[in-house]
């Protein structure tokens, strides 16, 4: 058993087209609480942001949200979450949900979900943490970005000692058993770090 007590999510505030990406925020936030999971996000409530804290609160699990000041002032923020945290920017937001995390995952969204997901690779491959980072890769959403990180590393963007390390999980179900054996490894002194690891 691993000490995970938190995972971070990034996910898109739309829907998507595809009812697939709905069910997994769905699916996702009840195996959050059932395993008593704290969920930490972007704090918002719409979107498959809200769909999954929604799910989580439903099923009697704990969300903490992080929104900045200028979102909660267009009132996009859930109120119904169990702690709310209000940060001056998008920066102070992205820090505390890092320090709040003892792993991150990506559901499917737009650029900002991209960003917040490679930035923390990028943090990763810089040596400034060892958090599991795990892409759920429901209908193959993330292929493509898959695909461009091998091209990186082909081209040598991504050099041998600087890898970017994270997992692909297809099936949502996989994402908490995953990420605790990650995190349960990672815990201990002599554990390296895998790079990509597809199921």
């Amino acid at each position: 058993m691993s000490n995970m007590k938190r995972i971070c999510v990034y996910c898109g505030s739309g829907h998507g087209i595809d009812p697939s990406y709905e069910a997994a925020a769905r699916d996702l936030g009840r195996a959050l609480a059932s395993e008593g999971i704290e969920l930490v996000y972007g704090g918002g409530s719409v979107g498959l942001m809200g769909t999954l804290a929604h799910s989580v609160l439903s099923s009697g699990g704990r969300v903490t949200g992080v929104i900045p000041q200028f979102l909660k002032d267009r009132e996009v923020m859930l109120n119904e979450v169990t702690e709310l945290i209000t940060t001056g920017d998008m920066h102070e937001r992205k820090r505390i949900m890092f320090e709040r995390a003892d792993a991150f995952v990506a559901l499917p969204g737009g650029i900002g979900t991209l960003e917040e997901a490679v930035e923390m690779m990028t943090w990763s491959q810089l040596g400034q943490h060892r958090k599991p980072i795990l892409m759920a890769n429901i209908n193959r959403f993330w292929d493509p970005l898959v695909h461009l990180l091998d091209h990186m590393r082909k081209e040598a963007f991504i050099r041998p000692g600087l890898d970017v390390a994270f997992m692909v999980c297809d099936e949502i179900g996989e994402v908490v058993p995953r990420l605790r054996a990650e995190v349960a490894r990672r815990s201990e002194p002599e554990g390296d770090d895998a790079t990509i690891e597809k199921l």
